[in-house]
């Protein structure tokens, strides 16, 4: 009988890699992005374990959708007092916070437990071409992945 293969901490090796996201499809980004986030990717991936890696999002304003979705695409947000519900377009939302586009995109990809929250701050998005990560030496995110 096989033993299933659980990675120890110390055999858990995260990389950074960086992706721009100017042009590209916003679902598509966000599921690769997703995917790499949760480690998917490698062949040590376990259920349960982090085994991830971290992800520099660059340009998030130049995402691309298809149909109508510029207009019709709503993210809301309650403020906490009654009749506080508060509605942006997508169009608007990529106007004023093109990073959260990709942060709610992304989100919704992951688990819904203290994981995935875990794994949403390994993302890091800006909104123009700069970072500050240049001391973890990312590599772009290979198109495969």
């Amino acid at each position: 009988m096989e033993k299933t293969y659980y990675p120890k901490p110390d055999e858990i090796k995260n990389d950074w890699y960086i992706v721009d996201a100017y042009g590209q499809n916003l679902g598509r980004l966000a599921s690769r992005i997703a995917k790499v986030l949760l480690g998917k990717h490698k062949p040590t991936f376990t259920p349960g374990v982090d085994t991830g890696d971290y992800v520099i999002v660059l340009n998030c304003g130049g995402v691309v959708v298809t149909g109508k979705k510029l207009d019709d695409k709503k993210y809301y947000h309650h403020t906490g007092y009654p009749g506080g519900i508060k509605e942006i377009n997508l169009r608007d939302q990529l106007a004023k916070h093109p990073e959260r586009v990709i942060k709610s995109a992304v989100k919704g990809m992951l688990p819904k437990t203290t994981q995935g929250r875990n794994l949403l701050k390994r993302m890091k998005v800006f909104s123009g071409s700069e970072h500050t990560h240049e001391a973890q030496n990312p590599v772009v995110l290979p198109e495969e992945l």
